[in-house]
């Protein structure tokens, strides 16, 4: 089952959304900002994705320029971070069995769907 990780008040996401509805493809929402994902969850997705943890990170968030920016952090300190603050998180992520994409722009969804 496609899933999408999605924040209903970004406007990018709601475009990943559309485009999963556009497909017809049955799809599972995941509204990652209330259902937060665990820590290996994170890497897991990570590792799907094939970035570095610091490339999931939503660097212009007012929590990460006021808590993290001029840190230097492990990459298990950023994922600690995303995992606390899941605001943090780019968006949408599109997973489809073994391959995900961060859907920006939203096409890129359309490579594994």
């Amino acid at each position: 089952m496609i899933k999408i990780l999605h924040n209903s008040r970004c406007s990018k996401s709601r475009c990943g959304l559309e485009l999963l509805e556009q497909s017809g493809k049955p799809f599972e929402i995941i509204k990652y900002l209330e259902d937060t994902l665990s820590t290996e969850e994170l890497k897991d997705l990570i590792q799907l994705l094939g970035i570095k943890p610091i490339d999931l990170v939503r660097k212009n968030e007012a929590i990460w320029k006021t808590e993290f920016k001029d840190k230097t952090l492990s990459d298990d300190q950023i994922i600690e971070a995303m995992v606390k603050n899941p605001k943090l998180i780019e968006r949408p992520i599109v997973i489809n069995g073994n391959k995900a994409v961060i859907g920006r722009p939203a096409e890129k969804i359309s490579e594994i769907i």
